[in-house]
């Protein structure tokens, strides 16, 4: 499987810059392609499950966290093929090619016109879209998981033993790369996503939003094989996790088939896999094992640091996002984050762990990873907070088990209404100010003699529009939004009480003819100063300006008296049927604050105590095992997600921080209990006594080979006598 040039020559010296191997330059070029292509496609994607694969809330977050644990989970499958098989360049170029692939199949699956037959911007066959988006995510999670172990590893390869700095600031780029990656495509695939296009019908970019990733992710390949010359490649050596795990699979079979109380114990249960296995391995499991127990607790943690690309974003979906000059999209705020670790990681590495070491604190590794643990649950409480004020902002949507109704008086006449037992008075060309909520028939009164049986739908909004048909008024229904628009757009729809024909347009969006005593249907219209441009059967036209917000619902009125002309828009009357959002997204940043916080002291750590910790050899074992909580972190939100079904996201954010500190406290006392080793020196010892056991043992040998030819002597002898004994034999 691995080429023969990778078995057959040493490591050979590449041509170099500045001390550098120029192989260095492809790695770190194809990293930050990479990265910029997964936290690209990975920024937008609870968005296109909510809005374009129109997936409610708990679902689009189980499929994300899904997706998230696949993607921890396939590292293992890959550093086992690259160790085992194939070599770390042809691993990272043939997984690199599925990874593009998987990429390019979601920027196919989100183009809405390849089943929009009725070209009405919804596509007909959404089966179709959400096996191709399934099939896209399978691919990229076997493709990013399965090069994630071997790219930083086989950058290590290109460097000689004498270059020991040279690797160091490597890596350093190398991890620079990681973050300027995510930090470009957090910022520019939100901003692809919130553009318009398509063949027939323009709807949110998508299809963008994933291309560009997917394009990167191409370049990303094609600059790696281009260095492919320089490379050095070593030949896969065999993957030290499949020994381990054989080892302690053999030291379980082992016991439980001496289980017995007629053997004897042995100080440690991986001591029973001395039979097969040499003791300096068995010592090293030992350690890794002991890590390995630390880190049981740990993926509670990811379970909440993951649900910003989730949970958060969807929270900034019902947020005011305008910053004044900058606009930030919902799927914009997961830049906080990269932003917060470069500031904080060198005030914490430059300010705070020194402060703190000259305050003669003992802040021991284990302690930081608790207090980062408390951080995310401290996020957690942020958002729960955030969450209650955006909820008092909210309209009360009806349940299933009731419909809700508006009333919009075009009579040019006051009228006092009675609905059920609810009444007031609506003055011309107004309507009530909330929505009016029943479960049951009720009757519509208008004046004496005046009155209608209405009969809603259950779990629908609704609004009546009163108009004057002959003596007596009636009423028309038109469905309402009963949810908060779309992507923080704002639901914008006109009513024609002018006796005559009008077609409105605003930007790309055409409402179409509208006739008189008739609604158009809703246009999502972005934030910002929206301009509608109406015009009539001459071709006269008139240009109505208004500034919409984020989230917000209109039913904007065309008087009978309106005019076309220079004061046309005296002629239009807003009716508001949803209020904007107003918090404002700025109060996001203190839980992202903390989080982050959480990150650089829980996550930079955790690793650094997991390497200190760990055998020589062994790194790559914890690295799998870390990435392992990673992927449990992300199942555990998937799990709550779909169990809990709390009817307020506040209460699951408590739940999620709750479930933290329950942990945090588990953790605390497992550290408290930890005893701290020096892998190094354990191993030197074992290399010391090496040669003394071999020693020893060549020594039994010796005493058994001569025991064993005394006892041949003796038995030869033996023979002979009896031999001599009976001559007849002879």
């Amino acid at each position: 499987f691995a080429d023969k040039e990778e078995i057959k020559k040493p490591k050979k010296q590449c041509a170099t810059v500045l001390g550098y191997p120029i192989s260095i330059f492809f790695i770190v070029v194809n990293e930050f392609c990479e990265r910029f292509s997964y936290y690209g496609m990975r920024a937008v994607l609870v968005l296109y499950f909510k809005y374009f694969l129109k997936w409610d809330d708990d679902f689009a977050t189980t499929i994300y966290h899904t997706f998230v644990a696949l993607c921890y989970l396939t590292p293992i499958l890959g550093a086992i093929v690259a160790d085992s098989w194939l070599g770390k360049f042809k691993t990272i170029v043939y997984l690199s090619i599925v990874y593009a692939l998987g990429q390019v199949v979601m920027a196919v699956s989100a183009i809405h016109d390849i089943t929009d037959a009725n070209r009405d911007g919804t596509p007909d066959n959404m089966g179709f879209h959400i096996a191709l988006s399934m099939v896209g995510l399978l691919l990229i999670a076997l493709g990013t998981g399965g090069i994630k172990p071997c790219v930083a590893a086989f950058g290590g390869d290109q460097f000689a033993d004498d270059q020991e700095k040279q690797r160091s600031t490597f890596f350093s780029i190398f991890y620079l790369s990681i973050n300027a990656g995510s930090l470009l495509s957090t910022i520019i695939t939100p901003m692809l996503r919130a553009q318009e296009c398509g063949i027939h019908s323009q709807q949110k970019c998508y299809p963008l939003a994933f291309g560009v990733p997917a394009a990167l992710m191409v370049v990303a390949l094609i600059v790696f094989i281009i260095g492919s010359g320089m490379y050095n490649k070593t030949a896969p050596q065999g993957n030290i996790l499949v020994k381990v795990c054989k080892c302690i699979g053999f030291a379980i079979k082992n016991r439980y088939r001496h289980r017995s109380s007629q053997y004897p114990k042995r100080v440690h249960w991986m001591d029973w896999a001395e039979e097969k296995y040499d003791k300096l391995l068995i010592a090293q499991v030992k350690m890794v094992l002991k890590v390995l127990f630390l880190y049981i607790p740990l993926p509670m943690f990811w379970a909440l640091f993951d649900q910003q690309g989730s949970r958060w974003t969807l929270q900034a979906t019902t947020m005011d996002g305008n910053f004044g000059a900058l606009v930030i999209q919902p799927d914009q705020m997961q830049t906080v984050n990269p932003i917060l670790i470069l500031i904080l990681v060198p005030i914490m590495d430059s300010v705070i762990y020194p402060l703190i070491s000259k305050c003669k604190l003992n802040f021991t590794p284990l302690k930081r990873m608790t207090v980062g643990m408390f951080f995310a649950a401290l996020a957690f409480v942020a958002a729960a907070l955030v969450q209650m004020q955006i909820d008092k902002t909210l309209p009360t949507f009806p349940s299933s088990t009731e419909g809700q109704v508006k009333f919009l008086n075009v009579v040019n006449r006051t009228l006092d209404v009675q609905a059920g037992t609810n009444e007031f008075t609506l003055e011309p060309y107004t309507a009530n100010n909330d929505y009016l909520t029943f479960d049951q028939t009720f009757d519509l009164n208008l004046g004496p003699g005046i009155s209608y049986p209405i009969s809603l739908q259950d779990g629908n909004r609704s609004t009546r529009v009163i108009i004057q048909d002959g003596d007596v008024p009636r009423t028309l229904f038109f469905n309402d939004m009963k949810s908060k628009p779309e992507d923080g757009a704002n639901a914008i729809r006109f009513f024609n009480s002018y006796n005559s024909t009008v077609n409105i347009t605003v930007g790309k969006l055409d409402y179409e003819a509208i006739v008189y005593n008739n609604m158009s249907v809703y246009a999502n219209v972005p934030q910002g100063n929206a301009h509608f441009k109406i015009v009539n059967d001459a071709g006269v036209e008139c240009i109505y300006s208004q500034e919409l917000g984020f989230g917000s619902s209109y039913t904007l009125l065309i008087l009978p008296n309106f005019t076309f002309g220079e004061y046309c828009h005296q002629g239009i009357k807003q009716v508001l049927d949803i209020e904007p959002n107003t918090f404002h997204m700025a109060w996001q940043i203190p839980q992202y604050f903390l989080m982050t916080a959480g990150e650089v002291v829980f996550s930079v750590t955790g690793l650094e105590f997991s390497y200190s910790q760990a055998p020589s050899n062994m790194k790559s074992v914890l690295q799998a095992g870390w990435l392992l909580t990673v992927a449990v972190g992300n199942i555990i939100v998937l799990i709550v997600a779909e169990a809990a079904k709390l009817p307020d996201q506040w209460a699951e954010y408590i739940l999620f921080a709750s479930l933290l500190v329950l942990v945090c406290i588990i953790f605390a006392i497992m550290a408290y209990f930890y005893t701290y080793t020096d892998p190094a020196k354990i191993e030197a010892e074992f290399s010391r006594n090496e040669p003394e056991d071999k020693k020893r043992k060549s020594l039994e040998m010796s005493r058994k080979d001569s025991l064993e030819q005394s006892k041949e002597r003796r038995e030869t002898i033996f023979q002979i006598s009896q031999k001599l004994r009976f001559p007849s034999d002879l």
